[in-house]
């Protein structure tokens, strides 16, 4: 009876696994997950990620300069443009040779008729050091580009991202005066004109200062911080994903609809919120024909759209934050996550201040400057997705 009993005690040994069989199989299980370790990042893309860091650092400066520029009204100020730059007046002859030049021009006929040179010396250094900055970032691609080139520190896709660069730097200083010879041209006859240039210009312009920037971060990015694969569910990786994309999507179209903004002083059109006067959708909204002409000329209209788009673009990213609240993501995912949301509510809030306090310089150009910075953050969150691997359920 007693061998029987140990012959099948063994036969259930042999049936049933143990524990290191069963540590066995969870290792086997954790090693079909795709994974990548974090490598050392080779010198040569070390200096090249920086660089780009660089380029995209002066990328904002400017777009904050081109915002002062604005808000201050002397984009107009210099009626010439060289390609390797203008040269600053440094006599007082020379000052006024360029002041009798902007006399000729509607800028100051209809609206700065009472100027003095003084005045106009600060209008003119605006533009001019907004200028340079923009043929500065020139300097600052093109020189490294060539070493690095030279050097072999570019990969077949990194060229390709340089060249890219390099065209939109260059489309970049075109579309600007492009942009400023519509506000120079003879099209505004009545006393009553204000003028300025074309939103359509300006809003190109911007957009493609955005892309830029957006551009040169990512790839400095994608060299200076390595990834790494995680995994989660199929549907909540789908979801972070989705609308991390969504996310960069909204807050770009929201800044190039802040450039109409600007571009109509729509910002002085209505200066109450959540209502616009009275009403929450104001009776001259579709004032204009053909009805589309609105959307892009008309100032209540636009300044519309700008508040849904912000609102549209708040809600997006609290919805983002809230869908991976309980989630099991990296840290720098789960922080990327958060400055995303608590930036896309502080530019909300500034945007709906300098609202209320009829567009001050200071709060405008923190507002255009905070779009940037939104931006930033989703970029860097679509970075921390961007190896997001799932488990089919």
């Amino acid at each position: 009876m007693l061998r029987f009993l140990q012959k099948r005690t063994s036969l259930i040994k042999l049936l049933v696994p143990g524990p290191r069989l069963h540590q066995t199989i969870a290792q086997t299980a954790i090693k079909d997950i795709p994974s990548i370790k974090e490598v050392s990042i080779p010198k040569s893309d070390k200096a090249v990620g920086k660089w780009l860091l660089g380029i995209s650092g002066m990328v904002f400066v400017a777009v904050g300069l081109g915002g002062v520029t604005r808000l201050t009204e002397s984009g107009l100020s210099m009626v010439t443009w060289k390609l390797t730059g203008e040269r600053m007046p440094r006599t007082q002859e020379e000052w006024l040779q360029e002041f009798t030049l902007y006399q000729q021009y509607p800028e100051y006929k209809l609206k700065n008729v009472n100027m003095t040179v003084e005045e106009f010396k600060f209008i003119f250094m605006m533009e001019y050091m907004h200028r340079m900055w923009g043929r500065a970032i020139g300097g600052f691609f093109l020189l490294p580009a060539i070493y690095f080139w030279r050097r072999g520190f570019f990969c077949a896709r990194t060229k390709k991202s340089v060249l890219l660069l390099g065209t939109l730097i260059g489309l970049q200083g075109l579309m600007g005066w492009y942009m400023v010879k519509s506000g120079l041209e003879d099209r505004f006859q009545d006393p009553n004109d204000v003028p300025r240039v074309s939103q359509y210009r300006l809003a190109s312009h911007l957009a493609a200062a955005f892309i830029l920037y957006s551009l040169s971060l990512s790839k400095a990015m994608s060299l200076l911080i390595p990834n790494s694969t995680f995994v989660i569910q199929a549907k909540k990786a789908f979801n972070i994903k989705g609308l991390t994309h969504l996310t960069k999507a909204m807050v770009l179209l929201t800044a190039i609809s802040g450039a109409f903004v600007a571009g109509l002083d729509a910002g002085l059109v209505y200066n109450s919120f959540p209502k616009m006067g009275d009403s929450w959708i104001p009776d001259d909204m579709w004032q204009f024909e053909p009805i589309q002409k609105n959307i892009t000329e008309n100032p209540t209209t636009v300044q519309f759209n700008h508040r849904i788009l912000g609102i549209s673009t708040v809600t997006l990213t609290t919805a983002l934050w809230l869908v991976t609240r309980r989630m099991k993501l990296p840290k720098r995912a789960k922080w990327a996550i958060n400055a995303v949301v608590a930036m896309a509510w502080t530019q909300a809030t500034l945007g709906v201040t300098t609202l209320l306090n009829y567009v001050p310089v200071p709060l405008a150009t923190a507002h255009q400057s905070g779009s940037l910075i939104l931006l930033s953050f989703a970029l860097w969150l679509s970075h921390e997705v961007r190896l997001l691997k799932y488990l089919p359920k």
